[in-house]
């Protein structure tokens, strides 16, 4: 894997910041993208290069906007000649709670760019490139139950997008998986805060008993699984949905408390 770049959307925060130093402990060097968060994205890649002598470059870009993920790519095979794992993380997000028809349209179009058609952008321009090396990983972001699409109370835009995406992951499983390209779903938890940066031992002390577990979800908990999924080694692997919510239903959760 050390001879393998990934390229991580909204990397600089967050559950991508994590997945970021997964990978490049695992010696794979790594595209950053971020659209505000320029200097975190910048201290990041510093972090990385110094401890594990990755090759790490960022690149700023609105990922709901084609024009701005053409750029990135083109970018980014520019400097590393290669992109082998896509992790699309970066999924806009409105926490006001809003019923379908208070959304604007302006905010449903972000809503629905972002987590969805930006994986079609940057998929469609990155996976010609996969091909010729027989070789790629496809990681996108859903939530627990995407795969049933279920309804969402206050999230239709962004529920709507996700469980497109989640039929858009398995269709490129499908069509890829002859050229050696797979692709895979992780829907993460009720993971929230700082926690989305922090390690599994970090939680270890910690108590939620809203957890059927018993603590909380951790960034690690997200990024360990990106990270098996990309391994050589999980070539049969394509096609999956993958829920990392330590037992609990989130939807049932925020639909009793509406």
């Amino acid at each position: 894997m050390k001879n393998k770049t990934a390229l991580i959307t909204g990397g600089a925060t967050g559950l991508g910041r994590r997945t970021a130093r997964q990978l490049a402990a695992e010696g794979i060097n790594l595209v950053i993208n971020y659209r505000n968060s320029q200097q975190d994205a910048e201290a990041l890649a510093k972090e990385l290069t110094a401890r594990y002598g990755t090759k790490n470059i960022c690149i700023r870009a609105d990922i709901t906007i084609y024009e701005e993920c053409e750029a990135l790519v083109a970018r980014a095979l520019a400097e590393c000649m290669r992109i082998d794992i896509v992790v699309h993380n970066a999924g806009p997000y409105i926490s006001e709670r809003k019923k379908m028809t208070d959304y604007t349209i302006s905010e449903w179009q972000y809503l629905i760019n972002g987590n969805l058609n930006a994986v079609f952008y940057i998929s469609n321009l990155l996976i010609p490139h996969m091909r010729k090396r027989k070789w790629g990983r496809i990681i996108t972001v859903g939530f627990d139950r995407v795969e049933s699409a279920p309804g969402w109370i206050f999230r239709s835009a962004f529920a709507a997008a996700k469980s497109g995406l989640a039929s858009l992951t398995k269709t490129i499983a499908l069509e890829e998986a002859e050229n050696g390209i797979t692709a895979n779903m992780v829907c993460p938890g009720d993971i929230v805060g700082e926690w989305k940066e922090k390690e599994i031992i970090a939680s270890l002390e910690e108590r939620d008993e809203s957890v059927p577990v018993g603590r909380p979800g951790t960034g690690e908990d997200i990024s360990r699984v990106i990270s098996f999924l990309a391994a050589e080694n999980s070539s049969f692997i394509t096609g999956g949905i993958f829920p990392i919510t330590g037992g609990k239903d989130v939807l049932g959760k925020v639909y009793r408390e509406k």
